[in-house]
């Protein structure tokens, strides 16, 4: 397989030189790639905004150099568009060479259990209700209303506004 990561090997004006192939890592293809394309380290710092060290260390393939997972992940997927490379082929190199660096499929709150490998576990269609959200409401609906007859009573609130008499002889003060 010979040149395979290039998305289109017309749109380069350089050829590239050295024959990829499988057994490259994802460092050794992507620096072959920068070679062929005469882009210098300090070059594709600036556009990628990473750093020479983190260039150079991915390019090395020096793993505990460089973030782990998805950030890793991110940086390859940004390196290899700037490097006109196919993408999709690059990572998944990278995830051959390294180990899935993807983000799990299904995210699940903290103490809730996912769905089984198996796939038999059925995620709830409908949302659960819950008993406390009800206990608030009620908490705020007497702080409110102990609020407003302290303002009745005070004289905060004018009569007018006032429609019930037993309102209005609490603003008496009678």
């Amino acid at each position: 397989m010979t040149d395979p990561l290039l998305k289109e090997k017309e749109q380069h004006d350089v050829p590239v030189t050295a024959a990829l192939h499988e057994s490259a890592g994802v460092g050794i293809t992507l620096r072959t790639l920068r070679e062929s394309r005469r882009i210098s380290l300090n070059e594709a710092s600036q556009r990628l905004k990473f750093s020479v060290r983190q260039i150079e260390a991915l390019e090395a393939e020096k793993w505990a150099s460089l973030p782990a997972g998805v950030s890793l992940r991110g940086f390859v997927r940004n390196y290899a568009r700037y490097l006109g490379a196919d993408v999709d082929s690059v990572l998944v190199l990278l995830d051959n060479q390294i180990g899935p660096t993807a983000p799990p499929s299904v995210m699940t709150a903290p103490g809730v259990a996912g769905p089984s490998v198996a796939g038999d576990a059925q995620l709830p269609t409908t949302a659960e209700t819950s008993q406390r959200s009800w206990g608030w409401f009620f908490i705020i609906l007497a702080i409110l209303v102990i609020a407003a007859f302290y303002a009745v009573d005070r004289g905060w609130v004018p009569e007018s506004w006032l429609i019930f008499d037993w309102l209005k002889a609490i603003a008496n003060n009678e």
